[in-house]
């Protein structure tokens, strides 16, 4: 039997411009000020399937610091799930707590516990594949136990040419 879960994230691999949207303080729940910036990204395959890669550059960011940030993901086949580790230069030496969730259909849901600017947050990862040329992601934070959702940061991605 082939595990096709393995192959969740393969609409993600090769070159992207990436538009950013989020929150100016995502760590503050009442925080409604937006800020908008464009970063570029790369993502590819490494161990044959089930795990890879991505770096992402911010040059000019409106919310501060240029960054450059990396993901690794990495798909469990016994239960069927991802963990997605995110580390950047704006915290070095961190590695943030894995988000772990699954695909259904063209959705991806990922989520964890977190501390955040000083709060307990749960964060939950959304990954919409239904358009492969322009995926998109999504970022939301909960600082009531997942009762209620903030999200703080829209990354759409187009194909870089």
């Amino acid at each position: 039997m082939t595990d096709t879960g393995a192959h969740d994230f393969d609409f993600v691999f090769g070159r992207w411009v990436v538009h950013n949207r989020k929150l100016r303080d995502g760590s503050d729940p009442t925080c409604e000020e937006w800020v908008e910036f464009d970063a570029t990204s790369e993502a590819w395959p490494l161990l044959r399937t089930g795990c890879h890669t991505d770096r992402i550059e911010a040059t000019a960011p409106t919310d501060g610091e240029p960054f450059e940030g990396a993901t690794f993901r990495l798909y469990d086949p016994a239960t069927g799930t991802w963990r997605t580790w995110w580390s950047s230069t704006r915290a070095p030496g961190r590695l943030e707590e894995p988000v772990v969730g699954r695909f259904d259909g063209d959705v991806g849901t990922f989520e964890c516990d977190d501390v955040v600017g000083g709060h307990p947050v749960r964060v939950r990862f959304t990954w919409h594949r239904g358009d492969p040329a322009a995926p998109r992601w999504e970022q939301r934070f909960s600082f009531d136990g997942g009762a209620t959702w903030v999200l703080n940061w829209v990354m759409q991605l187009a194909r870089a040419a």
